[in-house]
């Protein structure tokens, strides 16, 4: 049986992580990993000429413990519907995996299902930031000295992608911006459902 590996990435506070805990409510057989867990210690973090960490970065983050927590679920989702239980063993397990800098990570390409990648304005991104609390705490400057620049970066960076990207609209409603991204899904898994039977 196959399963169904979903990735919602883009700008920082823009609404992933709430995203893909709504869609883990309402999609059955459903589990998320978050790219953020991955973070390394405060210590393994370099810093620029300005002195601001360098967060938004791949190299802030333990990728490979990443991967092999994506290869951990998948192995057990192949387990997992080896199942005498007809019913269960046809909901095909989805993972969605979120993150600010999943589609530059060239190990993750040939996963995705499904991408989708949230974008909102920049006064609307450093108004949102300035809510959160962060550990360490955002330096003054930090957001336009490093975070947007990076964003910007990244988003250029995604131009060489060869599969197909669902961008949303982060100033969405919470409510609106699930519709969507389920709707979406549940048409999705609806195809993958009739391949399994024709296959």
């Amino acid at each position: 049986m196959k399963t169904f590996i979903v990735g919602i990435s883009g700008v920082t506070n823009g609404g992933k992580t709430t995203l893909a805990k709504n869609l883990q409510k309402h999609l059955p057989n459903c589990s998320v990993i978050s790219q953020d867990d991955f973070f390394k210690p405060q210590s393994e973090i370099e810093t620029d000429k300005n002195g601001f960490l360098q967060y938004d970065v791949l190299e802030a983050l333990n990728m490979e413990k990443m991967m092999s927590a994506i290869s951990c679920w998948m192995e057990s989702a192949r387990r997992s519907v080896v199942s005498t239980d007809r019913e269960s063993a046809e909901e095909i397990p989805i993972l969605i995996i979120e993150g600010f800098l999943l589609f530059n990570y060239k190990p993750l390409d040939t996963i995705w299902n499904r991408s989708y990648f949230l974008t909102i304005p920049y006064e609307e991104c450093k108004r949102r930031r300035s809510t959160r609390v962060y550990e360490p705490p955002d330096s003054p400057g930090y957001f336009d000295g490093h975070v947007w620049p990076m964003y910007l970066k990244h988003r250029q960076e995604m131009q060489d992608i060869t599969w197909e990207v669902v961008y949303l609209d982060g100033t969405k409603s919470e409510e609106d911006l699930f519709l969507q991204v389920y709707e979406d899904l549940i048409q999705e898994l609806a195809k993958q459902k009739c391949l399994q039977v024709t296959a």
